[in-house]
């Protein structure tokens, strides 16, 4: 008897939970959709099963896929953390927004208090705005959600945004919600990041709870089934050295982006759950690329250009495959779209891709321009890049210094491997290539997609140089971007 009333309270809790919030949903009078921006953070499109890589296992981020557009040609417009969201937050290049580098305490960069921020006007426009997870940026009153359902803590490994399920279990109550406005939830991981808790010499600690080099915790996290990688199952990308130390990072960052896998299964079930899922624009996007040596913190193809997935309300090409060049300074305008807000009335450097989005051969979106200026305080190496379908130049304002290096990207296994072993390669391209770099580089991405064969000064090429030297040299004074007194002065 007591077994049949627990299964029968059971079965009476299931049956609320599944259909109260159906009727919210039916009897809204707002007929614009919801919108979830999950941003995972570090997350290159080569560890993506829907981008090619059987090796990691991306079922649920491939379902959402399957379901909705894949973008092929999307790109960040710098690969740091906190420049990067303020520019997917604004529409702004962080050369335009002031957010030069890293939000941590010790960094210290932050955005004009004259910034108006997406969740900003999404509330002006009549939106429920909530956030979870890794925030990283600032300030708060720029950046400002009306609700604060978990705040991340960065590079702690026991942040919230290492548990994605539990996250997505917190997003319940905005779901379920009587509302008659719909909502916009910021759901931002730390998942794959490295946790950073690593010796000086860059060997992973276990002690106690402590995570390894990504956040991989011995116990797991709450609700998550843990997937195992051996260095020989991975894929190492060509700009990667194929060496044993690789591989041990590589299995264990395939392991953050499964448990990440298993947070986007949870959302999106929780979504059906309270019938919110054909009423909801979803956006799966990574903040810049992979976490190591050679992506993150450049403006190399592996650490612009990203996954992109986008999941209309009522798909009319579900798995269909947008070529389109975009780029994170298109969100903004792209998602107020979406809200019903006149593209002409948002400042943006960027533009909406709404109309686009399951378009077949959409023209008019073939180049998109990044601006790096620092990642942590000490790591001042300005670039600027136009990309365009074929070639790509890189114009290297602070060439005459060093490439600087992260520190958790220092003391990965990588890079101290090619360290002690004294290697001269690094991937395809040389270890001096990649610390001392030309003021410019021009690359044919046809003929050579690594990105080695720097053709700046290729007399048969000097047209080509010229005429993206001069688009990006205007791109810089159409934005404001103070750097573009370099051209002359240094």
């Amino acid at each position: 008897m007591v077994r049949l009333l627990f299964a029968l309270t059971l079965l009476g809790l299931t049956l609320i939970t599944a259909f109260r919030p159906q009727q919210k949903t039916q009897n809204r009078k707002d007929p614009r959709p919801n919108i979830v921006l999950i941003v995972a953070d570090d997350h290159g499109r080569e560890a993506v099963g829907c981008y090619g890589n059987p090796a990691v296992k991306t079922p649920h981020i491939d379902q959402l896929a399957a379901e909705g557009v894949r973008f092929t040609n999307a790109f960040c417009t710098t690969a740091s953390c906190s420049p990067s969201r303020s520019v997917l937050l604004t529409g702004l290049h962080n050369h335009a927004n002031g957010m030069y580098g890293l939000e941590h305490r010790e960094h210290h960069f932050s955005s004009f208090d004259t910034v108006r921020s997406l969740p900003v006007m999404l509330q002006k426009a009549g939106y429920q705005t909530a956030r979870i997870g890794k925030f990283h940026v600032a300030p708060e009153r720029a950046y400002h959600f009306q609700k604060v359902l978990r705040g991340g803590k960065t590079n702690n490994p026991a942040s919230i945004g290492r548990s994605p399920v539990e996250m997505a279990d917190l997003c319940y109550p905005l779901f379920s919600e009587a509302s008659e406005k719909p909502f916009f939830l910021y759901f931002a991981t730390d998942d794959p990041h490295r946790s950073n808790t690593v010796s000086a010499s860059g060997m992973p600690v276990f002690k106690g709870d402590k995570a390894n080099l990504f956040g991989n915790r011995p116990g797991g996290y709450p609700q998550v089934h843990d997937v195992f990688y051996q260095p020989f199952q991975v894929q190492v990308p060509p700009y990667l050295p194929d060496t044993r130390a690789t591989r041990m990072e590589l299995a264990q960052y395939y392991e953050s982006i499964s448990r990440l896998d298993q947070g986007v299964e949870r959302l999106v079930a929780l979504l059906k759950e309270t019938g919110q899922y054909d009423n909801t624009v979803i956006v799966y996007l990574s903040d810049n690329g992979a976490p190591f040596p050679g992506s993150k913190t450049t403006l190399y193809e592996p650490g612009m250009k990203l996954p992109l997935i986008v999941k209309l309300p009522k798909p009319q090409k579900p798995g269909f495959v947008q070529d389109a060049m975009i780029s994170w300074v298109d969100l903004t305008p792209t998602l107020l779209d979406f809200a019903g807000v006149r593209p002409d009335t948002v400042y943006s450097q960027g533009r909406s891709f709404k109309s686009i989005i399951e378009q077949d051969r959409a023209t008019g979106w073939d180049e998109v321009y990044g601006s790096h200026t620092l990642h942590e305080v000490t790591m001042y190496y300005p670039m600027r890049v136009l990309r365009e379908r074929r070639y790509k130049l890189i114009f290297n304002i602070a060439h005459e210094l060093s490439f600087p290096m992260a520190l958790d990207l220092y003391h990965s296994f990588t890079w101290q491997d090619v360290r002690q072993t004294g290697r001269k390669l690094y991937g395809k391209r040389t270890v001096e290539a990649y610390l001392h770099r030309p003021r410019f580089e021009l690359y044919d991405l046809e003929a050579d997609p690594h990105e080695v064969r720097n053709l700046a000064s290729d007399p048969k090429h000097q047209a080509i140089l010229k005429r993206m030297q001069e688009k990006l040299k205007r791109f810089q004074q159409q934005t404001k971007d103070m750097w573009v007194s370099k051209w002359e002065f240094e």
